[in-house]
């Protein structure tokens, strides 16, 4: 990886430490984060907030592309997760954007890496949306009968909300 890639990559991954720290996370960044610690099983970031473990690798593009993740890097992540008990994410910072949020699952497997395709970022959460993922937050939907869906609609449509 060019140096310049390498030092953007570990800007990413401390603006998202402080992010999550703002938002009540217990936050690292994993000390063998980019190095080339094969036997390690670190992701770049680990948050944990009211025992909910959130495990994530950091992603950052100049501008929205495909992303292809080695499969080994992957294959590392999930056991770590398994092991915390938390959810696995990758994190994608492009400039002028907020942060992106995609699920593991959401991964496309292509042979010797995995892919993040641009409609599946475009699909990415935001960081409230994984608050919510993280069951951290709630929506108001939880509010809302399912009888009343169509009434709460129908209001606000008629409020041009």
């Amino acid at each position: 990886m060019p140096k310049g890639n390498r030092s953007r990559g570990y800007r990413a991954e401390r603006e998202l430490v402080a992010l999550l720290w703002k938002r009540g996370f217990a936050v690292m960044r994993a000390p063998a984060s980019g190095s080339k610690v094969k036997k390690a099983m670190y992701p770049d970031v680990v948050a944990i907030r009211n025992g909910r473990v959130a495990v994530f690798e950091v992603k950052s593009r100049s501008r929205e592309e495909t992303i292809y993740i080695d499969k080994e890097q992957v294959m590392k992540m999930i056991e770590f997760t398994k092991r915390a008990g938390g959810s696995a994410y990758i994190a994608i910072r492009i400039p002028g954007r907020d942060w992106v949020f995609v699920p593991i699952e959401r991964l496309e497997p292509t042979g010797s890496s995995y892919r993040v395709g641009k409609e599946v970022i475009a699909e990415g959460l935001s960081i409230e949306q994984l608050e919510v993922a993280l069951g951290l937050r709630e929506t108001l939907l939880r509010y809302v009968k399912p009888h009343q869906d169509s009434d709460v609609e129908a209001t606000l449509h008629d409020r041009g909300q």
